[in-house]
């Protein structure tokens, strides 16, 4: 896959997909990286995730708490809010109908 064209889908569905994530449970930047990877979004940096993580923190999507590690160091776990859990499933809704049509074009065009 194109890189750039990688990097330009990402950053347009990359908080939709952190929310999607943590709908299901609090976690950590680094689980979230991996969470990201397992589900075939590819490998996310923390340069690009952690600020997403922050933005969506100020916009009040998601509350971040520090908590002490079991065998390590502490670490930011991001919650979503409810205002979080209100934006992804309207915002879910409005990237299901545009993949759908950009899905019928392309079928076309695989069809030939």
């Amino acid at each position: 896959m194109d890189q750039e064209r990688r990097a330009q889908w990402l950053r347009g569905v990359l908080d939709l997909c952190v929310l999607a994530l943590l709908r299901h449970r609090e976690s950590y930047g680094y689980e979230l990286a991996q969470s990201l990877d397992g589900a075939g979004v590819g490998p996310i940096q923390g340069g690009t995730l952690y600020p997403v993580l922050l933005r969506l923190q100020r916009t009040g999507l998601v509350t971040a708490r520090w908590r002490e590690g079991a065998a390590g160091p502490a670490r930011k776990y991001y919650r979503i809010t409810p205002v979080g859990i209100e934006t992804l499933q309207r915002t879910a809704v409005d990237w299901d109908a545009f993949t759908s049509g950009v899905g019928v074009i392309l079928r076309e065009v695989q069809t030939r």
